[in-house]
């Protein structure tokens, strides 16, 4: 079972998350993301929130930097980020799905929760699921 993203879907996450971002009383001078699943909503958020400046994969990320991903599944790439922080204590980790049913960190923060188990086909990577399922 899948779960297919719109491109209107996406959108509103990226306003939901720009929003939740500067409601914080953090400022962030960059994004910090991974390339696979980041890469896209970063532009985006980047673009809503007037931030010129994306790091991707990098080996140590500033605290001050947010970092922004696709979707807190299983939390392996939380992990992986959390431990190239300077300051893990301030990680501000936001993504657009959450997996239903996880528990979460409290650096994380997310637009909308995942309908089940699903997995979760984001319009960027349509291709690579249907790669996947031959």
């Amino acid at each position: 079972m899948e779960q297919y993203v719109s491109w209107s879907e996406i959108d509103s996450l990226i306003q939901v998350l720009s929003d939740l971002v500067l409601k914080s009383p953090r400022t962030f001078s960059s994004i910090s993301t991974l390339s696979r699943g980041g890469l896209i909503p970063s532009r985006l958020l980047a673009d809503h929130l007037g931030i010129r400046t994306i790091f991707v994969d990098q080996k140590i990320i500033s605290s001050n930097s947010l970092v922004v991903d696709d979707i807190f599944d299983s939390g392996v790439t939380f992990e992986k980020i959390l431990s190239k922080i300077d300051d893990p204590l301030q990680l501000f980790f936001v993504t657009l799905f959450v997996r239903r049913g996880k528990k979460y960190p409290p650096q994380l923060v997310y637009a909308a929760k995942t309908n089940d188990d699903a997995y979760v086909v984001f319009p960027w990577d349509v291709l690579e699921f249907k790669n996947s399922q031959k």
